[in-house]
């Protein structure tokens, strides 16, 4: 990328990149805390593994989606000839 001014295109593309990045990325993030975290509220499960099951949801689902934005935007930053 050169250090001109971007026309209004090029800005709407990243807008939208950016956008598309972060639902996807929150939609991941979701799902992986969903699969992680569920079995604790579906099953009787002792409040020591129902905690670290919420815990590991939510670690793996956040650093799942920021990894997922980071993809997103390196790949659109680095187009595939």
């Amino acid at each position: 990328m050169g250090t001109g001014r971007r026309s209004q295109e090029a800005r709407d593309e990243i807008t939208v990149e950016i956008g598309y990045a972060l639902v996807s990325a929150g939609f991941l993030g979701a799902v992986m805390l969903a699969a992680i975290a569920g079995p604790a509220l579906v099953w009787d499960l002792s409040p020591a593994t129902g905690k670290a099951l919420l815990v590991t949801g939510a670690t793996v689902g956040g650093v799942l989606a920021v990894l997922r934005v980071v993809h997103v935007l390196w790949r659109h930053g680095h187009p595939q000839p």
